[in-house]
């Protein structure tokens, strides 16, 4: 579970063009949104974008997203239990 967070990050700040961050700088259990990472809802549809393309996960209710995208570990857990690629 470790590499699969460790390689969400780097995703994350390769589709949101986060250039002045390292995978480093992003706790696992930080919010990604609001007080933590600060992302919005246009990353989100971003973020949507990215389960699907690199792990299979089509997400038919987008309000799914605000518990998946919660935090780096939520999101981990989501993609492990849901990947098909």
């Amino acid at each position: 579970m470790e590499e699969l967070e460790k390689q969400l990050k780097q995703q994350i700040i390769e589709v949101l063009n986060l250039e002045d961050m390292s995978p480093e700088d992003i706790e696992g259990d930080a919010p990604l949104f609001g007080d933590g990472l600060g992302l919005d809802s246009i990353d989100a549809l971003e973020l949507i974008v990215l389960l699907e393309k690199h792990y299979g996960i089509k997400l038919s209710d987008p309000s799914e997203g605000k518990a998946i995208f919660k935090s780096i570990h939520t999101m981990a857990g989501y993609v492990a239990a849901h990947r098909t690629k």
